[in-house]
């Protein structure tokens, strides 16, 4: 299945509040979104993005024949970690599976690497998400550690893993 990064537009706000009304994609998220994800929250999530500095904000909506399935994102880190930047990703559950985000964030990273000084990309999913952990492993990212006991989801003490992509 072929899927497409591109920017976003404000029209995208009720297929983001779709994909973002399920609770199995949340599970898989940090905390903070609002659930159930309205369309009025798509339009904020969206305007933020359109209009945060595009040097530090890379975030695409995530299109399969141009329908917004989902939405991805690399942010700068700052001081130290300037050069930096974490990657953030979801998709439909009903995309689940098929390599499409493998191919988004291969995407996203190849873009982020070309157009900025960025020259590490990291991410830090949930130990249990085997499959973000293989979507990583797919798109080129290297296993640096086990956080351990690192977040706290659902109510539960949990670890993450570090992945991370060197521009070469």
């Amino acid at each position: 299945m072929l899927c497409k990064i591109r920017e976003w537009r404000l029209s995208d706000a009720a297929d983001l509040a779709t994909a973002l009304s399920n609770k199995k994609v949340q599970d898989n998220l940090r905390d903070g979104l609002p659930f159930p994800y309205t369309e009025n929250d798509g339009v904020e999530y969206i305007n933020a993005m359109l209009t945060a500095d595009k040097n530090d904000t890379f975030a695409f909506a995530i299109t399969v024949d141009d329908k917004v399935i989902g939405s991805i994102g690399v942010f700068r880190q700052g001081n130290i970690h300037r050069l930096t930047a974490e990657l953030g990703y979801y998709i439909s559950e009903e995309y689940w599976g098929n390599g499409v985000m493998t191919e988004a964030v291969k995407q996203i990273c190849e873009y982020v690497f070309r157009n900025s000084d960025i020259i590490r990309i990291y991410a830090e999913p949930f130990s249990h998400n085997t499959a973000s952990c293989r979507v990583l492993e797919k798109a080129g990212f290297q296993f640096e550690g086990l956080l351990r006991q690192n977040a706290i989801k659902n109510n539960k003490v949990i670890d993450m893993k570090m992945y991370a992509l060197i521009k070469e």
